[in-house]
C-alpha cells in the first residue's frame, strides 16, 4: 500500500512538472510564431489582407487618442471595448501601433471641460449628444465618439461612430463596429502616404466653382494631390506624349482620376476627343451631370419654374460608354424637407418645414463597397439614369431612389403650390429609379468608325480605339459633390451637412469612397462589403417565457454542479474501496 501511495504522488509531481514545461514551452513558442483561429461565421476578428500589408510596412508610430472614456451608456461602451480589440488586433500585427483612451470630461469645471470641448472640436471631431438616466432625472451628456490619429507631424480626425438616418440604435452601433477596421486603417494610409495620387476637377464648361465645391477639394487633398485643369482643346491636357527609339509615341496619362461636377454648357467635340482618349489609356472619370436644368434660386421670388433640358453634348459619349441619362426629373415622397414661409407672429416670420419631393433622399442599393452601410445621400432635381447592353463592361447601380417615386419628363413645371397638397401616392408606386452606376471594363472609344476633327489638323495625336481596363462612376445628379453657402455669411459649409434641417447625409463618404475605388480598387475599401450580424433577442419571446429562462440559466449550472461532484465522489469511493 505505501508503495502505491508513493507511485501515486511522483505520477503527480511527472504530470505537474511535464504540464508546466509545456505551458512555458507554449509561451515561447507562441511569443516568436504569432497565429490566431478565428471561428465567428463572418470572421469579424481577422484583418483583411490589405491591413496587414498596410500595418506591415509602418517605418514610425502611429499614435491614437480616443475619447470614448467616461460614464456613458452600454452601446457606447460596447463600441468603447470593440475600438480597443480592433486597436489590440491592429499592435499583433505591427509594433508601431499605439493608443490611449481619454475622458474629454474628467474636470469638474465647467470652463475647462468646454474649453477641452472646442480644441477636439477645433481638431475636427463632432460631438454627440445624448440623453441619459441619472439619480436625479434625465441628463444631458456630450461625448465625443472618435478619434484623432498621429503620425510624425501629422494627425487626422477618426469618426467612430457612424449616423445613418431613420435606422434603429442598435443598427448604428453595429455599422459603426463593422466599418471601424476600414475608418482606423484608411486614416493611417492617409497619414502615411508619401506619393499621392494626381487627380483634376475639370473646368471650363459651368463646373461648380471652387467654393461649391471646397470641402470636398479640402477632404480629398488628405488623400491625393488635387488640380484644377481646363481643357479648352489643349490634347495634352489629360496625358502627355514622349518619345521612344523602340516604341515610337507613347501616351501616358497625367491623372489617376477626374472628376466632372455639374457642367451647365456643351462640350465641343474636340475636348469630348480628349476626355475619350485619357479613357482609352486608361483614366478615370467620375462624371456628376444634371440632363435637366433647374435650379431653386428662381423660386426664392416666385412660386414657379420650368425644368428643361441640359444639352451638354455628353449624350452620344456616355451611352457608347453604356449609360443613358433621362431628361425627366424624380420625384421622391422620402425626400429632403425645405423651410417655408406659413406666416407670421409678432412681427416674427413662422417657418416649417416641408418635403420637396424634386430633392429625394437616396439610399444605397447594392452592398457594393462603395455605398455599403452608408446614410442617406442629398440630391437635388435628380434624374433618372438607363444602362446600355455593351461588351465587355460590368455595370453595378450604385445608387436608387426609393420603391415610393415617380418620374416626370420635361420640360416640367415645378410649382411650391405642392406642398399645400396631399400627394396621391397611386403616382408614387415606383420601382426605384437608379441614379448612379459604377462602369468597369474595356470601352470602345467614342470616335470608332468617324475620324475626328481634331485628327485632320493634328498627325502627332495616336489615337486609340479600345480601352486599356479602366472604370468610370456616372451620377445624374451634379449636385451630390456641392457643399451648401451659409445663408448669411457664405462661408463653404461641409459637403453633405444642410443647414436648415441641421441634418449630416452621406454625400461626402459617397464621393471619397467612390474616388478611392476609381483610383486604387478594391483595396483597404474591400472592407466595407464585410456585413456583420446583428444577433438580436426575440424580445417578445423572451417576455413571454422570461420565468422559464430565469430557472433554466440559475438551476440547470447548479444542478449540472451537483451531479458532476456526486458522480466524483461515487467513482473514487468505488475505486479506493477496492484498493
Amino acid at each position: 500500500m505505501p508503495g502505491r501511495k508513493k507511485h501515486i504522488k511522483q505520477s503527480t509531481i511527472t504530470q505537474l512538472i511535464l504540464g508546466i514545461v509545456i505551458i512555458v514551452m507554449l509561451n515561447v513558442i507562441g511569443s516568436y510564431v504569432f497565429t490566431r483561429i478565428d471561428l465567428t461565421a463572418e470572421k469579424r476578428y481577422s484583418l483583411s489582407d490589405a491591413t496587414r500589408d498596410m500595418l506591415a510596412n509602418l517605418d514610425d508610430i502611429v499614435y491614437f487618442q480616443i475619447y470614448l472614456e467616461g460614464d456613458f451608456p452600454a452601446g457606447f461602451k460596447r463600441l468603447r471595448n470593440a475600438t480597443r480589440e480592433m486597436l489590440d488586433e491592429f499592435r499583433a500585427y505591427s509594433d508601431n501601433i499605439e493608443y490611449e483612451f481619454i475622458n474629454p470630461s474628467e474636470s469638474d469645471n465647467a470652463a475647462e471641460r468646454n474649453a477641452a470641448y472646442q480644441i477636439l472640436v477645433d481638431r475636427g471631431l463632432n460631438p454627440t449628444d445624448l440623453q441619459v438616466n441619472a439619480a436625479d432625472g434625465m441628463k444631458k451628456q456630450i461625448i465625443f465618439p472618435g478619434a484623432i490619429a498621429m503620425y510624425k507631424d501629422s494627425e487626422s480626425p477618426v469618426e467612430l461612430l457612424r449616423s445613418q438616418l431613420g435606422m434603429p440604435p442598435e443598427t448604428v452601433l453595429n455599422n459603426s463596429i463593422q466599418s471601424l477596421e476600414f475608418n482606423l486603417a484608411n486614416a493611417i494610409k492617409a497619414l502615411c502616404t508619401v506619393v499621392k495620387p494626381k487627380v483634376a476637377f475639370i473646368e471650363g464648361h459651368g463646373e461648380l466653382g471652387r467654393i461649391e465645391r471646397a470641402d470636398i477639394t479640402y477632404t480629398l487633398q488628405e488623400y491625393y494631390n488635387v488640380h484644377e485643369i481646363t481643357i479648352d482643346g489643349n490634347i495634352n491636357s489629360l496625358t502627355e506624349r514622349e518619345e521612344s527609339d523602340s516604341l515610337g509615341t507613347v501616351v501616358r496619362k497625367k491623372y489617376t482620376a477626374i472628376i466632372i461636377a455639374k457642367p451647365d454648357s456643351a462640350f465641343n467635340e474636340k475636348d469630348k476627343f480628349i476626355i475619350d482618349q485619357y479613357i482609352m489609356y486608361g483614366g478615370k472619370v467620375f462624371w456628376l451631370v444634371d440632363p435637366v436644368y433647374a435650379s431653386m434660386d428662381s423660386l426664392q421670388f416666385v412660386e414657379a419654374t420650368m425644368g428643361v433640358t441640359n444639352n451638354l453634348n455628353l449624350d452620344d459619349m456616355l451611352f457608347n460608354y453604356g449609360v443613358r441619362l433621362n431628361t425627366n426629373l424624380i420625384m421622391d415622397l422620402n425626400a429632403l424637407p425645405i423651410p417655408l414661409t406659413t406666416g407670421s407672429i409678432a412681427g416674427q416670420p413662422q417657418i416649417d418645414f416641408f418635403p420637396w419631393y424634386y430633392f429625394p433622399l437616396v439610399n444605397p442599393s447594392t452592398s457594393h463597397p462603395i455605398v455599403n452601410n452608408l446614410n442617406a445621400i442629398k440630391t437635388e432635381f435628380v434624374s433618372s439614369l438607363d444602362t446600355i447592353q455593351v461588351g465587355n463592361v460590368r455595370k453595378s447601380i450604385l445608387l436608387s431612389s426609393s420603391d415610393y417615386s415617380r418620374t416626370v419628363n420635361v420640360p416640367v413645371y415645378i410649382n411650391l403650390n405642392i406642398l399645400d397638397q396631399e400627394p396621391d401616392e397611386r403616382l408614387y408606386q415606383g420601382p426605384g429609379q437608379p441614379i448612379a452606376v459604377l462602369l468597369e471594363g474595356v470601352f470602345e472609344s467614342n470616335f470608332v468608325n468617324r475620324i475626328p476633327s481634331v485628327l485632320q489638323y493634328d498627325k502627332s495625336i495616336k489615337f486609340k480605339e479600345v480601352s486599356r481596363p479602366t472604370k468610370m462612376i456616372i451620377v445624374s445628379d451634379g449636385d451630390v459633390i456641392r457643399n451648401q453657402l451659409h445663408y448669411k455669411d457664405g462661408y463653404p459649409l461641409p459637403l453633405g451637412f444642410d443647414q436648415y434641417t441641421r441634418q449630416t447625409f452621406g454625400n461626402k463618404e459617397f464621393i471619397l469612397n467612390a474616388m478611392n475605388y476609381l483610383t486604387e480598387g478594391e483595396g483597404l475599401i474591400s472592407i466595407r462589403s464585410r456585413e456583420l450580424k446583428l444577433r438580436l433577442l426575440d424580445m417578445t419571446r423572451v417576455n413571454n417565457s422570461k420565468l422559464y429562462w430565469q430557472l433554466l440559466n440559475v438551476l440547470v449550472p447548479i444542478l449540472a454542479v451537483i451531479l458532476f461532484g456526486v458522480a466524483q465522489a461515487i467513482i473514487r469511493k468505488r475505486k479506493y474501496s477496492k484498493s
